[in-house]
């Protein structure tokens, strides 16, 4: 007999592989053109335990869209770095982890940012939470309080350029590495900091 335990680390594993295929297939391509029928067939289950998981098609790409923001999340954090680090330092490590999970995961990462394009409103709370987690994580690296609406909308602001600017890199890198591409976005994080400090 299996131990509760024990089955309910298959169950989640099993889920995982699930979400981590529809990362995949959802990643290359668009949501109308995977069947339930081919999901299972890829998958290697019968639709009818693939329902006991996800309930419907939408529900499973909701799931996977949860998925891949909480990897990105989970790779790209940091630690403060110590007493000697400063904001900038601390946002430039943070910066290094993040294009690298875009580097490594870049189907994952398309997936996550286009997926909040669409009308469905429950997948893109999922995207802007995801956004808000890295704005709230570099406003406290900074500093800010909710008094300083000139960082918190520069912060806001910046979340965004970088993932445009991520995102067409690793679709078409046009020989550009990952470390001058971070020197790139974080110069123009700088320079935002430097008006917002000398204003």
């Amino acid at each position: 007999m299996i131990a509760p335990s024990r089955q309910r680390l298959q169950v989640d594993e099993r889920r995982t592989q699930l979400l981590d295929l529809a990362i995949q297939l959802f990643g290359g391509r668009s949501y109308e053109d995977i069947s339930i029928d081919e999901f299972a067939k890829k998958g290697g289950i019968s639709k009818g335990l693939l329902y006991h998981y996800f309930p419907s098609k939408r529900a499973l790409y909701v799931a996977a869209v949860g998925r891949a923001a909480e990897q990105l999340l989970e790779k790209t954090h940091v630690d403060g770095g110590g007493a000697s680090a400063s904001s900038l330092e601390t946002v430039r490590r943070g910066l290094d982890a993040y294009l690298a999970y875009v580097e490594e995961h870049a189907a994952a990462y398309a997936f996550l940012l286009r997926s909040g394009i669409g009308s469905d409103a429950e997948v893109a709370g999922l995207v802007e939470a995801t956004r808000d987690a890295f704005a709230k994580r570099i406003g406290a690296g900074l500093g800010l309080t909710e008094h300083d609406a000139e960082g918190r909308i520069l912060v806001r602001g910046w979340v965004g350029f970088v993932e445009a600017t991520s995102l067409a890199w690793a679709e078409s890198p046009s020989g550009i590495t990952r470390e001058r591409l971070a020197e790139l976005i974080l110069g123009a994080f700088a320079a935002g900091v430097q008006l917002v400090k000398h204003k």
